[in-house]
């Protein structure tokens, strides 16, 4: 567990200064042994974590550890109950991305590191109140394998990734997409990937390990 919370304020940190989150907003997690994960706490910026300010819980949402656990503890519980291959959620509030979602544009194979998420669109999640168990369910329902990322609406984002390693450099690379989609549509339409460009970029991501993404 003590490794779980590291992570949590280790890349906690990191997406603050990566600018993926602001002040209290956004929050991550990380899965341990046993049945329990680590999470960001409510309230408390992503930059300014503590190991025993870190909350722990078990597969039934329930607190061991910590304090009182970030308002989206439902949406990370949903996404580690549905995806045993997830070993780290990610929900950030950057710019980009939280355009996307305000405009409710989902993402095209518009570059390569869209193999990154293992399907050709980056989705976007229908807006539902943070915190609810409506949301949750919604990213849980979306987010199923082999995807590992969407854009929430009027929200955010969130990535699923095997590590915390990898699911940084998922958010680092869904808010590079997100931007560069922005910019392309700002002067024309973007000319994507055809189905056979895609799937063999998904296919050369095979060759690299988790995590190895932002170095293609």
């Amino acid at each position: 567990m003590i490794q779980a919370k590291r992570a949590v304020v280790r890349y906690g940190a990191l997406l603050e200064e990566r600018g993926l989150v602001f002040g209290s907003g956004g929050n991550l997690s990380v899965r341990a042994e046993g049945g329990l994960w680590a999470l960001k706490p409510s309230g408390r910026p992503c930059g300014a974590l503590r190991e025993q300010d870190v909350t722990v819980l078990d597969m039934e949402g329930r607190v061991l550890e910590g304090l009182k656990p970030s308002s989206e503890w439902r949406m990370h519980l949903g996404v580690l109950r549905a995806r045993s291959d997830v070993g780290a959620v990610f929900h950030t509030h950057s710019r980009f991305a939280v355009t996307m979602g305000c405009l409710k544009w989902e993402v095209p194979p518009i570059h390569y590191y869209m193999a990154a998420f293992g399907d050709q669109i980056i989705p976007v999640v229908p807006y539902r109140p943070f915190g609810s168990q409506e949301l949750a369910d919604l990213v849980a329902e979306t987010l199923r394998e082999p995807l590992k990322g969407a854009i929430l609406a009027n929200h955010g984002a969130v990535v699923a990734g095997s590590s915390p390693q990898e699911a940084m450099d998922l958010a680092v690379n869904l808010e590079f997409l997100c931007e560069v989609y922005w910019r392309v549509r700002c002067v024309g339409n973007p000319a994507t990937l055809s189905e056979e460009e895609f799937r063999r970029a998904l296919a050369d991501f095979g060759a690299y390990s988790p995590g190895s993404s932002g170095g293609l």
